[in-house]
């Protein structure tokens, strides 16, 4: 795993630098999204009382391939809202999620509820291009920061009135925080070396957090036990793709989820 981070971080890289030369960090001012009124992700979560679910919007992975074929990315985002989606994930990246921006640009024109960008965010130019893109979050992966890059990320986050959630995977990096910049703290109940979930030791790092953030379970939620479980420990929030995705009706499996889920609490 982690040499494909590697290669994922030396594409984005590489990617950039043309982007930059097709569209400047001035011309991105002028796109639609950059001067729409941000929805805060965490307010958001925290609004029900109950975990929330952040629905995300994923065609496809590295390690599973094309997840689903048939692939309308604002279609979905409708039946993820209908079916009571407290927010939405949209996975931004071409190369090896065949993501795209023009997704979270679509689906955010359309969306009441909070957008985050979901990629491999490395440098402030992708802070940016996600508010103009209409993006309110952004996603941050602790493993992919060096020295002061996590709070130069944040930093430029907060410049474009956007919120970050940071995703750890590992307890140093749980450790490492500088809580003063962290408002919600995700963290991968996947095992980067054996690929296993444990939704409890994602819970055991989450509860690490002091109180005031808004904690965010991801990876191998599949049921509306699992919700249950998180409720029973205080997590704030799920964020689930792969299993939606992967039924007929994601909306209608959202829903099901969490009707059940109301039984069990």
């Amino acid at each position: 795993m982690a040499n494909i981070l590697e290669e994922i971080v030396d594409k984005t890289r590489s990617d950039l630098q043309k982007r930059r030369r097709n569209v400047s960090p001035a011309d991105l001012e002028s796109f639609e999204g950059y001067e729409k009124e941000k929805r805060s992700l965490a307010e958001s979560l925290l609004a029900s009382g109950t975990v929330s679910i952040i629905a995300e919007v994923k065609k496809g992975s590295p390690s599973k391939g094309i997840i689903r074929k048939n692939f309308n990315p604002v279609e979905i985002a409708g039946q993820y809202i209908e079916g009571g989606a407290t927010a939405l994930s949209v996975l931004t990246d071409e190369p090896f999620f065949n993501g795209s921006p023009n997704d979270l640009a679509d689906i955010s024109r359309i969306s009441p509820v909070p957008v985050l960008r979901k990629d491999f965010i490395i440098d402030p130019y992708q802070v940016k291009e996600a508010a103009a893109l209409g993006a309110d979050a952004i996603l941050l992966i602790a493993t992919l920061m060096e020295g002061d890059q996590l709070s130069e990320l944040l930093a430029a986050a907060r410049e474009f009135g956007l919120e970050a959630l940071v995703e750890c995977y590992h307890e140093s990096e749980v450790d490492a925080m500088n809580w003063d910049e962290i408002q919600i703290l995700g963290v991968n109940n996947r095992d980067l070396t054996t690929f296993t979930v444990d939704l409890h030791r994602g819970i055991d790092l989450l509860k690490k957090a002091p109180e005031g953030i808004t904690t965010v379970s991801e990876s191998g939620l599949k049921t509306a036990a699992d919700l249950a479980v998180l409720h029973k420990h205080g997590i704030h929030a799920a964020l689930i793709g792969e299993q939606f995705m992967r039924q007929p009706d994601p909306g209608q499996a959202l829903q099901q989820m969490i009707d059940e889920y109301s039984t069990l609490i």
